[in-house]
């Protein structure tokens, strides 16, 4: 065949391909009814691990690399488990016949739960002053509502969201109340306004992007501010997915966000600024390439790409954000007394210890 000739076929065989992934989504959904109908989980560790092992030696006996076949299977995993979850959360129907409002919905962590509350059967609308997608129920502002929703979910910016939740307080709405805020401390005023006026509160911390479309391996911390019903409601949202949920107290979330987020993005910050102040070696730094670096350059632009507001608030609001920064100071500053005073025990201590911590979080992260 000549050079077009084989690329129809590779066309073909992409096709091809491509509805073997079609027919493995649909049979993934029937996996998901009959798990949804026995009880069984929705992720089988045991079972991945024999299809990835499975596929490695079959790719070896057929010439292919174990590598790439382990890795294309991973892929159809993690979308076979997306098909299963989004089926499970769907024949759960938690939502059905209630009502939610959306605060913030049209904003990019508001539109999640607003997919992920009518997926549940939901009948969810948005307040919001900025255009939702089609067909979305909108109003341009949530105090024009009569609030007579089982649901209120406050997905506005950290600086205003304490406002709302203060003026929510005021009126009593009957349905359960929560935010979704990354920092807890900025909003303690209003938090407490409404668990005072004796509204259904609780606080929630998804730990995962507006693109995420697996939960598992995530987390969603649920904040206990003392209302029973308000927490066991909010929980039971995410009870059909796979995600890890976490119940702890304000304090303790924003002492553990001070490093969880705080930490990691003042060192990437630092990182980038680093390299863009580096004068001279910048243009060079950017034809060169190494496994550590191009990692970290990669997380670092990630970075660089967030709201410059938003992450200067999570570093500002917190009343614990100082000890992660003055822990990343005195870390820094260890490292470079070790190299200057040719310390290279010094150094290899802290190397040491870096080991044997992040092996420690591997093994307690590690699936059983």
């Amino acid at each position: 065949m000549n050079l077009d000739e084989l690329r129809k076929h590779l066309d073909q065989l992409d096709e091809q391909l491509l509805q073997i992934i079609a027919a493995r989504q649909a049979t993934s959904r029937e996996i998901a009814r009959v798990k949804q109908s026995t009880g069984a989980p929705t992720r089988d560790y045991g079972r991945e691990r024999d299809v990835l092992l499975g596929a490695r030696n079959y790719a070896e006996n057929i010439g292919i690399s174990p590598d790439v076949a382990e890795t294309v299977m991973r892929l159809l995993i993690r979308s076979s488990l997306t098909t299963q979850e989004r089926a499970s959360v769907a024949a759960r129907a938690s939502g059905s016949g209630r009502h939610a409002l959306v605060i913030g919905g049209a904003g990019k962590m508001g539109g999640w739960f607003v997919q992920f509350l009518s997926s549940q059967g939901f009948n969810v609308q948005i307040a919001d002053p900025r255009e939702a997608a089609a067909g979305v129920d909108r109003i341009a502002d949530w105090r024009e509502s009569p609030l007579d929703h089982d649901l209120i979910v406050v997905a506005a910016p950290l600086g205003t969201t304490n406002t709302i939740l203060g003026q929510l307080a005021a009126r009593r709405p009957r349905g359960v109340v929560f935010d979704l805020g990354s920092l807890k401390s900025p909003l303690r005023a209003g938090l407490e306004a409404l668990r005072g006026a004796g509204v259904a509160v609780t606080s929630l911390h998804p730990m995962f992007g507006p693109d995420t479309e697996l939960l598992s391996g995530r987390h969603v911390i649920f904040i206990d501010l003392g209302c029973a019903e308000a927490l066991q409601q909010a929980r039971a949202l995410f009870a059909a997915t796979m995600a890890e949920q976490v119940v702890m107290g304000l304090d303790e979330h924003d002492r553990l966000i001070a490093y969880v987020l705080g930490l990691s993005h003042a060192l990437n910050i630092a990182f980038f600024t680093a390299l863009a102040e580096s004068g001279e070696a910048a243009p060079r730094l950017a034809q060169l390439s190494s496994t550590t670096f191009d990692a970290q350059f990669d997380i670092a632009s990630r970075v660089a790409e967030e709201s410059p507001e938003l992450y200067f608030e999570i570093q500002r609001l917190n009343d614990f954000g100082a000890e992660s920064l003055d822990a990343l100071a005195r870390a820094v500053e260890a490292v470079r007394e070790a190299v200057l005073a040719g310390d290279q025990a010094r150094f290899t201590a802290l190397m040491r210890q870096g080991h044997e911590y992040t092996q420690g979080r591997r093994t307690a992260d590690r699936p059983p």
